[in-house]
């Protein structure tokens, strides 16, 4: 049966859900294990096709047609391998789904309500990449922050699932930020605390807690964090501002995440990672032998997401080509 990674995000939005399940994927990924991600959006669109590119960034569709969140284009890139309609639903759906179920009288007149009916559609959705057996670990982003209204829906169906699934099966990582005041130099965690807060108040209590910062943690910090927001400390990752996203994964192994991880999800069939073809990439990525210049023609590029799977293919073909 396939194991389920829940990714949450709190204080702000932006802080790289996206970047940080795609890395998590890719060290499992490179353990052995067969892993893809999914992206849930708490927006009432069907999907992001009728989004403008400034509201939301590109629209990246996959290799059936399906139109989705750029995230996905992330989960590719790392992954190297395709998504699909499946990976990624939107509120928008669920809400379609559910009255479409009403008017066809499949709820024998009951009073049609979000729990449990929306949170079913919402649990159902969240499980079916995992009923081929295709895959031993599911990574589930939700998009928006803790402590939005329309997220609500999503943390409820998470805590259910936690409720429902054996403890081995199922964790939750969210993602937060540590601001740092310049005037008092120094890391504030109460952010954080509050973060926490408000998703354990939801009933969801995360398992790992990854810290966006621009400055390192200490340990008295790491501990602070663990104290207040109940986790163990070495369950207080460091995500520290990297040059590329693709250096990401090596942060996150060095903090060990895809260990906890899988500690937490008792899986014990994994090798040691195979990075080799990533950390190559990665070198020539940073010390290319020549420079040229490109010039992207678009109607968006004011927003540099707007146009991000052409810049990403001009960084791969770059590195590629040294």
């Amino acid at each position: 049966m396939a194991k389920y990674v829940f990714v949450t995000g709190g204080v702000t939005s932006s802080l790289g859900k996206g970047i940080i399940a795609a890395s998590l994927a890719k060290l499992l990924q490179a353990r052995g294990l067969r892993v893809t991600i999914q992206k849930f959006d708490p927006y009432i669109n069907v999907d992001p096709g009728t989004l403008n590119p400034y509201e939301h960034g590109e629209c990246f569709v996959t290799e059936d047609g399906a139109e989705t969140d750029l995230d996905l284009g992330h989960y590719e890139r790392f992954l190297n391998i395709y998504t699909s309609q499946a990976n990624n639903v939107t509120t928008g759906r669920i809400y379609q789904t559910v009255i479409n179920k009403e008017r066809e009288g499949a709820y024998l007149g009951k009073t049609v309500q979000v729990i449990p009916h929306i949170t079913d559609e919402i649990k159902r959705r969240m499980l079916l990449l995992g009923q081929n057996n295709k895959y031993d670990i599911i990574i589930t982003e939700l998009g928006g922050t803790v402590g939005d209204i329309e997220s609500l829906p999503f943390i409820e169906a998470v805590r259910q699932l936690q409720w429902e699934m054996s403890e081995e099966d199922c964790m939750v990582l969210h993602l937060t930020l540590i601001p740092y005041l310049k005037a008092a130099k120094e890391l504030k965690t109460k952010p954080t605390q509050h973060s926490v807060k408000l998703l354990s108040q939801e009933g969801v209590h995360p398992d790992v807690i990854v810290c966006r910062t621009e400055e390192p943690l200490s340990p008295d910090i790491r501990k602070k964090i663990a104290l207040f927001c109940n986790v163990k400390p070495e369950a207080v990752i460091e995500a520290a501002d990297a040059a590329t996203i693709y250096e990401v994964p090596l942060l996150m192994m060095r903090e060990k995440l895809d260990l906890i991880v899988l500690k937490k999800l008792n899986v014990t069939h994994y090798h040691e990672p195979e990075l080799g073809r990533w950390k190559e990439f990665l070198d020539k990525l940073k010390y290319p032998k020549a420079k040229v210049t490109i010039g992207l023609i678009g109607k968006y590029i004011e927003l540099q997401d707007a146009y991000k799977s052409i810049l990403e293919s001009f960084v791969h073909a770059g590195a590629m080509n040294e």
